[in-house]
């Protein structure tokens, strides 16, 4: 790691919590949504029922939607599926990464809080290797190379890891004594630490796996609700206030929960509400 230098904190004008949705896009997301996991075609009323929108909204959405394709009607029994426009949508995302997926969230993580953001994949050997990264264009900032490999209990992604995997305490303790920190944690701290990440879906390690950074992180779990990827923030200790990580902390577990639903749906999420 190099260049680690002052960043400044991040400007309330990037909160996103300031930013005003569209309420009709926001019910014609849900509609498409609530179509994709029905496993049959869908009348206005059980659409209706289904995503909370009222009757009358729910019809002049589906119509709106059904004339540019992204649902398609059904007059023998007046039902909605999606429909081709869906399709050639999805047609552009064959063929890329889940990394490439993931990117324009790092990106606007690493704008909204001007910290390095970080992309870590959970590997079948018991490691975690960072894949891709994202920063602002600040003129300091924390750097870490591509390909970087550590073991998957360390830092604040293990401790997620750790709480995913819920090891019995023996093996937890176990493999622990075979972790390396530049300030390592006492197990009965690191334990606590995992069970509060489970608690919170997010974990922060403080200047313990490497001295003078902060990292707050959380994971992106599978179908199974297994790790496959990780989401860390790192920066300069110091060089932001300290309500600034649980809201971060927060907000990587909200996006690592939504990227896992997506990269990896469950079938049984899937209901018929017909």
């Amino acid at each position: 790691m190099d260049n680690l230098a002052p960043t400044p904190a991040p400007s309330p004008d990037k909160d996103p919590a300031t930013q005003r949705d569209v309420g009709a896009v926001i019910h014609a997301i849900r509609i498409l949504q609530h179509l994709a996991g029905a496993t049959g075609p869908l009348g206005v009323a059980a659409v209706a029922r289904g995503t909370g929108i009222s009757p009358s909204t729910c019809f002049n959405i589906l119509r709106t939607l059904t004339r540019a394709r992204f649902a398609a009607f059904r007059d023998s029994d007046k039902t909605y599926t999606l429909g081709l426009a869906v399709a050639e949508l999805a047609a552009g995302l064959i063929g890329v990464s889940h990394a490439q997926l993931i990117r324009p969230e790092l990106e606007r993580l690493a704008l909204n809080y001007d910290m390095l953001i970080v992309l870590w994949r959970v590997t079948e050997d018991g490691h975690i290797v960072l894949i891709d990264r994202a920063h602002s264009h600040t003129a300091v900032r924390v750097e870490m190379r591509e390909g970087l490999r550590l073991p998957m209990l360390v830092g604040a992604v293990g401790r997620c890891v750790a709480a995913a995997l819920d090891l019995p305490v023996d093996e937890l303790r176990r493999r622990f004594a075979g972790l390396r920190w530049q300030s390592p944690p006492s197990f009965e701290a690191y334990l606590a630490d995992v069970e509060e990440s489970r608690r919170s879906g997010w974990s922060l390690d403080n200047s313990q796996l490497y001295r003078g950074l902060i990292t707050i992180a959380a994971l992106v779990p599978d179908q199974h609700g297994q790790p496959r990827f990780g989401l860390s923030g790192i920066t300069i200790a110091g060089q932001h206030p300290p309500e600034v990580f649980p809201r971060l902390g927060e907000e990587l577990r909200d996006v690592a929960a939504f990227t896992g639903k997506a990269l990896f749906p469950r079938r049984g999420d899937m209901r018929n509400t017909e």
